[in-house]
């Protein structure tokens, strides 16, 4: 059974749905890559003319990666609630885009239907937005999650300070945690990818994390960006462990090419909810996605990139995580070439991870050889702060020496909040104020309390 649209005259034949929903997909080097991109700007308006007359319901009819051949397909199904799908169940893909941008279609509602909407819907429905309606819908969905403080409240913006050092240097690591307190960044998340994975190496970072937050009562949480198998073994040797990491993909082939499978994870996600280290909630996990994943792994089974992108989603809301964010151009221009194509799959990811329930973040990055720059990121920033996204990055100087990228800074989001009005998690701004880094309004103060925190933070240094 095929799909057909005529434009002008011209009439397009898409054999099955993973054709047309690759056809109407935004132009991106992945899935040009691939050959699975429309041939012409006609073919991929007549895709999504095809795409708009296709009933929602269909994607729950005909899986894009089979059933039988694929653990994600299986979740993805099994998991789908139809009374919270029964508001939209007789909608086209067309006439949910329209539903979603009525102004009857509150937060409230968009929180019940979550559930109901699989991966494949969030993605078809992307396709037919232009960004603002990307970014409207966005804003309107709101996802709050606890650990030791929350996240996610309207009208507010968290970061995540990411203090990586190319040999993991307590001393180069704790530099950087000073730096991004002292700008007002870690709200989200102090959390380090480690340049060694040796067991004793990533102990060591934990205790260190754990040590500085318990020392000065930060409302904040540590992780160590490590493979889940590597974090599973350091909770067995008691390790401080508040948030398990890990990459996911949107199918089981590219799972595996990660190391991971559903029931990997249960088990780290049960051994992390024992440990209750929350003070606030149990939102315990930390995953992170990007497009052009599965492509890269071999195992995207014909599906297009952003597509297979919202299919990690699917696994992400499994776990009921604390933070997911779609790491967008981390990968490299042979999946989003330039900066136009960056910050569309940004706007795509958060919107389709907010549109399913989840806690999304965006990594706004680039890597050295793609046709971007510091001024895309400036203007993703921007866009997606004005959508509602949860958390960003806080990179010292926005330029990842450890992992060789560029992403945002502590003053980026500095900026960002003072732009838009933003505040940071509630208890973290109150830990702010109490130790003298921001006033009562939440405006960074002259550096009064840097010597004094510098002086205490030095102490957990390991001795010479």
């Amino acid at each position: 059974m095929g799909h057909h649209a005529t434009l002008g005259g011209e009439r397009f034949h898409f054999a099955d749905l993973r054709e047309l929903m690759a056809k109407a997909t935004p132009a991106r080097s992945g899935d040009q890559l691939a050959g699975l991109a429309a041939n012409s700007a006609r073919e991929r308006v007549a895709a999504r003319l095809a795409l708009a007359d296709l009933p929602l319901r269909t994607f729950l009819q005909q899986a894009l990666v089979p059933y039988e051949d694929d653990a994600v397909t299986r979740l993805i199904i099994d998991s789908h609630d139809a009374a919270a799908f029964a508001p939209v169940a007789h909608l086209t893909v067309g006439a949910f885009r329209d539903w979603l941008l009525a102004d009857a279609t509150t937060p409230a509602v968009l929180a019940a239907l979550a559930p109901g909407i699989t991966p494949e819907m969030a993605a078809a429905v992307s396709k037919l937005m232009r960004n603002q309606d990307l970014m409207a819908v966005a804003r309107r969905c709101q996802v709050v999650t606890r650990f030791r403080g929350t996240l996610g409240l309207p009208g507010r913006l968290a970061v995540r300070l990411q203090p990586n050092h190319p040999s993991d240097s307590p001393a180069g690591i704790l530099a950087s945690v000073l730096d991004g307190l002292m700008y007002g960044a870690g709200d989200a998340l102090i959390g380090i990818n480690p340049a060694a994975d040796s067991l004793p190496a990533l102990v060591q970072l934990l205790q260190l994390l754990d040590e500085l937050i318990q020392r000065h009562r930060i409302p904040t949480q540590a992780c160590v960006l490590t493979h889940v198998t590597n974090t599973l073994q350091a909770m067995e040797r008691g390790a401080p462990v508040d948030l398990v990491f890990q990459s996911i993909a949107g199918t089981e082939a590219a799972n595996r090419g990660f190391g991971i499978s559903l029931a990997l994870l249960d088990e780290a996600h049960a051994a992390a909810q024992s440990l209750q280290r929350g003070t606030l909630g149990d939102n315990c996990m930390y995953f992170e996605t990007g497009q052009g994943s599965a492509l890269s792994a071999g195992a995207h089974h014909g599906v297009d990139q952003q597509t297979l992108e919202a299919r990690a989603y699917a696994v992400a809301r499994r776990y009921r995580p604390l933070l997911v964010n779609t790491v967008v151009g981390f990968i490299g221009p042979e999946y989003l070439y330039d900066g136009k194509q960056i910050l569309r799959a940004g706007l795509e990811d958060h919107f389709c991870g907010k549109l399913l329930g989840l806690p999304m973040g965006c990594d706004i990055c680039y890597t050295n050889h793609a046709e971007a720059d510091q001024d895309d990121m400036d203007n993703l920033l921007v866009l997606l702060a004005a959508s509602g996204v949860n958390f960003v990055m806080g990179v010292p100087g926005a330029d990842d020496v450890m992992l060789n990228y560029q992403s945002t800074s502590f003053h980026d989001a500095l900026f960002v909040r003072r732009l838009l009005g933003l505040q940071r998690a509630p208890e973290f701004e109150a830990w702010l104020q109490g130790m003298g880094i921001t006033d009562a309004a939440g405006q960074l103060r002259a550096a009064d309390a840097a010597p004094a925190l510098a002086g205490s933070i030095a102490q957990l240094l390991p001795g010479p």
